[in-house]
């Protein structure tokens, strides 16, 4: 069993249901943070574009994945 903290509490889990609470957190976590960065983009080029600015060059590049920064990595390396 694992102890894991809610707020001002500490209920203890068993292993695998802690570990899907934390994998279902991180997945809604990613998703927010891409639909944020994804409405950031979109928000900085109105801005520039009221601005009378152009727009910016590899604002719209993505980052790369754990899984693409491995293959980087062990390229790299030899």
């Amino acid at each position: 069993k694992a102890m894991v903290c809610f707020g001002d509490m500490f209920i203890e889990l068993p292993h695998a249901r802690t570990r899907e609470m934390l994998r279902q957190d991180q997945e809604q976590l990613d998703e927010e943070i891409n639909n944020l960065r994804k409405e950031l983009r979109v928000k900085v080029n109105r801005l520039f574009e009221a601005q009378g600015k152009a727009e910016l060059k590899g604002f719209n590049l993505n980052p790369m994945t754990a899984e693409e920064m491995k293959l980087i990595n062990r390229i790299l390396e030899g």
